[in-house]
């Protein structure tokens, strides 16, 4: 049981560093008091990619964060 406490702590802090790194990748989402007067001058493709980008890093986030969690509830189980 010792052996898998300590299989469940370093797999925890392997995906609790992944999912800082993938929080600090992602954009802000408000973009200020520069976008409403039309600060913002991206094409429409470059939008489309990035909001690809952002949508896989979102659906990353959420699937480290369950993962984070069970490993919490596995790890005071043992």
């Amino acid at each position: 049981m010792e052996t898998a406490a300590l299989i469940i702590r370093i797999a925890l802090m392997v995906i609790s560093v992944l999912l800082v790194v993938v929080v600090l990748l992602q954009k802000t989402k408000s973009s200020g008091l520069g976008a409403s007067f039309g600060g913002e001058t991206q094409s429409f493709t470059a939008k489309g990619k990035a909001a690809s980008r952002e949508a896989k890093l979102q659906k990353l986030t959420i699937i480290l964060a369950v993962v984070v969690g069970v490993l919490a509830l596995l790890l005071t189980i043992f």
